[in-house]
């Protein structure tokens, strides 16, 4: 197996990227990079787990990442939260986002997006240890284990 690499800090040496104050980017910003981090730790998660054929990852993983899904995480992981998280997902939730919630309550859309706002600045300040803790606490179900995929089928 090859040596294990520092993602960020490779990427950040190799392409020369300046380093940012994260406090001065817009809660919308952060939300951007966020949503697909989010995403792609959840892909990861349920393709590391199973062997589903690809529309049923994708349905799973769109039922775990909709606005609903993302407003009950935030519940969860919530009381875990530093006073320095806290505030990124309240500037999240607080922020005017320029599009309106497709299939999404007003609610549900901005806690979503302080979400992944805090997503967003968790890895751009290279703490991805932070992100996969909040994300294993905020995938427990209330039978107390992590989401499953619906059908455990290769394809």
């Amino acid at each position: 197996m090859g040596e294990s690499v520092d993602f960020l800090a490779y990427l950040d040496e190799k392409l020369k990227l300046p380093e940012a104050d994260l406090r001065e980017y817009s809660p919308l910003v952060l939300a951007y990079i966020g949503d697909d981090i989010f995403d792609l730790v959840i892909r990861t998660i349920l393709v590391r787990q199973h062997n589903c054929q690809v529309q049923k990852l994708h349905k799973k993983a769109s039922m775990l990442v909709k606005a609903s899904a993302q407003a009950a995480m935030i519940e969860r992981i919530m009381p875990l939260l530093t006073e320095e998280e806290l505030a990124i997902y309240r500037r999240g939730h607080n922020a005017k986002p320029h599009t309106k919630a497709k299939n999404a309550t007003h609610s549900d859309y901005h806690k979503a997006t302080g979400l992944e706002a805090l997503m967003g600045y968790l890895y751009l300040k290279k703490d991805m240890t932070r992100i996969v803790d909040l994300m294993q606490v905020g995938l427990q179900t209330e039978k107390g284990g992590p989401e499953n995929c619906p059908d455990n089928g290769a394809d």
